[in-house]
């Protein structure tokens, strides 16, 4: 079992951006500390939902600052970006942290951000499979040109190279794919992808997700091997107490106002209504998949996802009080009772 902890930089009402964007960086930082596996960073632009408007920054600076933890994007947003400067980005942070750091992409949603960016809704209707496809070969091959409806360029050298990790395995970074739709599953299963599976899913709907990966995977001629392998990701809400009900509490007194301002400032690039969900029974609904209350709870809810899914790693959203020394106290309780526990 892998456990981390998913950061969101969410800025909560009454609170400053620098602020959110310290407790991100505390609790990255406390993950290590406590043995925690993972650290995932999520971007946003232009909302108090996620302050954080590129995970691969935030992960150079984390990266910088650990020694041990792995520090992975969830996930930086392709159709706001080129592939190849991406690539690149990844590339770095992959050679220069010793093959510490996990690239996770995904198509993101329809906002104002393919506006501000140039990208156009194009790019987040139909243009994903080709900015993948240009990324992994960026990471992949020694020289790389472009002929899509997107993306043409002649031929230029990849400086660096993703494969040369000094004293570490061969291939560059790890990458995987955030899946919403079985469109998405099957796009990931072609290219041998692992999906990160976000944290509005309970176990029945990503044991769904990971089947339909596999079938897929094997009718594209990828080894069984390779299909058991998979290092899927399973996205949630933890929050650990000695109570389960104080846990709970913790959750819905914060989460409300923190979703219901950051949703109701999203705004879509061309116009069209987008029904977002209701703020308490969202957060109702994520006490009740996810790791919320006692150390032993939050235990039996990771192995029972595991067993039910057979996903067994985790990016485990611990901020959702709101308040910076909860957080950290949160993350230490995540590594130092629940962990030993999954042992």
């Amino acid at each position: 079992m892998r456990v981390g902890t998913f950061v969101l930089a969410a800025q909560f009402p009454g609170q400053g951006q620098g602020e959110a964007l310290h407790r991100a960086v505390r609790t990255a930082e406390v993950a290590e500390q406590t043995g925690l596996d993972s650290v995932w960073l999520a971007e946003h632009h232009f909302v108090p939902y996620g302050v954080c408007p590129s995970a691969v920054t935030l992960a150079a600076l984390l990266l910088g600052r650990t020694r041990r933890i792995r520090v992975g994007t969830a996930v930086s947003v392709l159709p706001t970006v080129h592939p190849v400067a991406l690539g690149e980005q990844a590339a770095l942070l992959h050679l220069t942290s010793g093959g510490r750091f996990t690239l996770g992409v995904g198509r993101g949603g329809p906002w104002v951000d393919l506006e501000v960016f140039g990208s156009g809704a194009a790019a987040y209707e139909s243009g994903f499979p080709e900015s993948l496809d240009l990324l992994m070969r960026w990471l992949r091959e020694p020289r790389v040109g472009a002929d899509g409806e997107r993306f043409a360029f002649r031929e230029v050298a990849v400086v660096p190279r993703a494969d040369e990790l000094i004293g570490g395995p061969p291939g560059g970074p790890e990458v995987v794919v955030a899946c919403t739709s079985p469109k998405s599953v099957r796009l990931a299963a072609e290219r041998g992808l692992p999906m990160l599976l976000g944290m509005h899913c309970g176990d029945e709907e990503k044991a769904e997700m990971v089947a339909l990966w596999r079938s897929h995977a094997r009718a594209c001629g990828r080894s069984p091997d390779e299909i058991a392998a998979a290092p899927h990701v399973s996205a949630g809400v933890v929050q650990i107490a000695d109570r389960a009900a104080d846990a709970t509490e913790t959750l819905v007194k914060a989460l409300p106002g923190w979703l219901k301002q950051g949703l109701d400032a999203h705004v879509t690039v061309d116009g069209r209504h987008r029904t977002m969900r209701d703020p308490l029974a969202y957060t109702e609904l994520l006490c009740a998949l996810h790791p919320v209350g006692t150390p032993r709870l939050a235990a039996d809810r990771l192995a029972a996802t595991a067993e039910r899914t057979g996903i067994t790693r985790f990016a485990l959203l611990a901020e959702g009080s709101g308040d910076l020394a909860a957080t950290e106290e949160n993350v230490r309780r995540l590594g130092a009772d629940v962990l030993p526990q999954l042992a």
